[in-house]
């Protein structure tokens, strides 16, 4: 019984269940909790840029064959394409066949549209294509990793990669500094990660004492087939594409029950970069591989956010009573596969990508985001948890792709449990007398 109060897994829960009884029960002090979830997210970024970085640039350098690097990150881009267009497909789906806002025939002239405000202007400062990808080169490269604009730093990282990896021998020094760096890096993740449950308590606290549980009422409908379409994507299609590897996607998420919990609380699935890579290391995937997959799929790989988009701007073309066509869909899964992207490391970036891309695909006014400005922090959980599943999952996939992927080892973490259980107690061998006496 020690040995649980102690696990990490065990004191989020505890921590989430007072948080949130809590922020019912007592709201003004729910509310008054917020600063014990803003800091344990703060502690969590500000390790996030340099992380990235030393990962990127040592997993990239630590390939021999720089062609392979590229090979995997051409496989890696594809792979997450295609898996960011399924996530959409599957709510495409989903909130067509069950229309939750058909009927609410809101008037957009009643809206409160004073708390999206910032969201609608971010929106409309969104750049074109050419825009976004000049925004990608760095003015400054310090300024990037101090700013954590993960997009830039991720373009340095793999130019000074390559850089080292064809520098061979002579880049040994640095990349051992580096090397102790992030080792450091890891150390004050492990410090920090012993706050994880005052973290979750205070952001969970927060949710419930600041929104309360009436606002799921009117719009429940919309976060219940929310929900639904991620699980969908994670035990349907995630779990027969890893099924197909012979790796049970139940157990894998047992593998990560600890960062999953933390994700939950915190909302956030930066909060659990540093942990994830290194599970996913101890799995059995090749280092170099999981260094430039995890990092990448944080800015390229977002299913939980694509999911989420998708759902939401059919949501509320149907709230509206101005419902798309099935090529206005398509159009905007299209538009989706590509402005998504743009969300990693942005505040309120779902909101700002939805006020971007509404314009673009039809009819619907931006300012209809408002209706589901109240429910959208209680789909965030779901959304970041999509996400670091989708993440892991990406890795194990690609590893398997690339024969970097140690099954023994993948197997011996995940059924660890049950091979101990089962191992048969080891006999004493009798002891045989070197003579016999007579009598």
């Amino acid at each position: 019984m020690k040995k649980l109060f102690k696990t990490l897994y065990f004191q989020v829960i505890v921590a989430i269940i007072i948080g949130a009884t809590l922020g019912h029960i007592y709201p003004e002090m729910g509310v008054a909790l917020k600063p014990f979830g803003d800091g344990f997210i703060k502690l969590i970024k500000m390790i996030i840029a340099p992380l990235i970085f030393c990962s990127i640039v040592l997993g990239i350098a630590g390939m021999e064959d720089v062609k392979k690097v590229g090979k995997i990150g051409v496989k890696s881009m594809i792979y997450f394409q295609l898996t960011t267009f399924m996530a959409m497909f599957i709510a495409m789906v989903v909130i067509n066949l069950a229309k939750p806002g058909e009927g609410m025939n809101v008037n957009l002239s009643t809206l409160d549209t004073s708390q999206v405000g910032s969201y609608i202007e971010g929106g409309k400062e969104q750049k074109g294509v050419v825009q976004f990808l000049l925004d990608i080169i760095p003015n400054n490269v310090i300024g990037s990793i101090a700013e954590g604009n993960i997009l830039q730093v991720l373009f340095f990282a793999v130019l000074l990669g390559f850089a080292f990896s064809k520098m061979g021998e002579k880049a040994d020094p640095v990349k051992r500094v580096m090397q102790s760096f992030l080792d450091g890096i890891f150390l004050v993740i492990k410090m920090i990660m012993k706050v994880a449950p005052i973290g979750a308590m205070g952001a969970i606290g927060f949710t419930v004492g600041r929104y309360g549980l009436g606002i799921l009422k009117s719009l429940g409908l919309m976060m219940i087939w929310f929900y639904v379409a991620c699980l969908i994507y994670i035990f349907v299609f995630l779990g027969i594409l890893l099924w197909r590897y012979k790796i049970s996607i139940w157990k894998f998420l047992g593998y990560i029950k600890e960062e999953l919990l933390i994700v939950l609380g915190t909302s956030s699935s930066e909060s659990v970069l540093p942990a994830i890579m290194e599970k996913m290391e101890k799995a059995g995937c090749n280092r170099s591989l999981v260094r430039l997959v995890i990092p990448t799929g944080y800015s390229f790989n977002l299913d939980g956010t694509a999911i989420y988009l998708t759902m939401a701007a059919i949501f509320l073309a149907q709230a509206i009573g101005q419902p798309m066509g099935l090529s206005e869909q398509l159009f905007l899964i299209f538009v989706l596969t590509f402005t998504s992207n743009g969300a990693a490391g942005v505040t309120g970036s779902g909101f700002i990508i939805l006020a971007a891309t509404l314009p673009i695909v039809g009819h619907i006014p931006v300012e209809s985001i408002a209706i589901v400005f109240g429910i959208d922090r209680f789909m965030s959980e779901a959304r970041a948890l999509t996400n670091i599943i989708g993440n892991a999952s990406a890795t194990l996939v690609l590893a398997k792709w690339e024969n970097e992927l140690d099954m023994d080892q993948l197997n011996s973490v995940l059924y660890k449990e049950k091979k101990s259980e089962q191992q048969p107690p080891v006999e004493q061998p009798t002891p045989i007398p070197d003579e016999i006496e007579g009598p």
